[in-house]
């Protein structure tokens, strides 16, 4: 088995060895093209984000700058929003589901190295999948770590690290990053804690589809 196939397998790996460099130094290109394309060009930017994802769904869209080490282990499903800077590195899969929200900063690393020095200078290293459910929001500057499951619908506070799975519909915050609390109907009524809507149409989904007009 060959290092490209053991870092596919969740197995130990170089990562310079058997055409990983050849592949990360192609996806680099791409993702320098992305980065400096012009903001009044949204079809271009998008054909661009298609090229350097593995799979993306409609009306995905992630604000410039962003990075990643191969993009062809990323796949984000329908009207994915991430806002500026977000880094994964994808060494092993990441899947991301329909209407999740990322804030500025947010970092996913499916990625690891050996925790004793006599081993990490070997140069092995590793990468653990990463999972996001379908309606889950991650708040500026999060991390989630190798091998994390996220659960539908779940909000993570900004900042928090995330070290172990979450489940579905709950609010989760910290360092390590733990459940606050369940996410009910009664939340559906306000915009923030203790802010009702004043509107009426705030269950009808509505979205700028093309990234014209970045979500807040």
């Amino acid at each position: 088995m060959d290092h490209k196939a053991r870092m596919a397998a969740g197995l130990p790996y170089k990562a310079w060895k058997d055409g990983l460099e050849e592949l990360r130094r192609e996806n680099k290109k791409r993702i320098f093209r992305f980065n400096h394309l012009p903001p009044d060009q949204p079809k271009e930017i998008a054909a661009a984000l298609g090229e350097i994802l593995g799979a993306v769904g409609e009306g995905a869209w992630i604000e410039a700058p962003f990075h990643c080490d191969y993009g062809k282990n990323i796949q984000v499903g329908d009207n994915f929003f991430a806002n500026y800077n977000l880094t994964v590195l994808d060494v092993g899969q990441v899947k991301i589901g329909d209407n999740v929200l990322m804030g500025p900063n947010v970092s996913i690393y499916a990625a690891g190295h050996p925790i004793h020095p006599d081993a990490r200078r070997s140069g092995y290293e590793y990468g653990q999948a990463v999972n996001i459910g379908s309606d889950v929001w991650l708040g500026g500057s999060v991390v989630i770590l190798g091998g994390v499951t996220i659960g539908e619908g779940t909000v993570v506070a900004a900042g928090s690290v995330v070290t172990r799975d979450l489940p579905p519909n709950v609010v989760a915050a910290g360092n390590p990053c733990r459940v606050v609390r369940p996410i009910t109907e009664a939340d559906r009524n306000f915009y923030r804690r203790g802010c009702p809507f004043d509107v009426d149409d705030y269950l009808v989904p509505d979205g700028p589809g093309n990234g014209d007009g970045a979500l807040p």
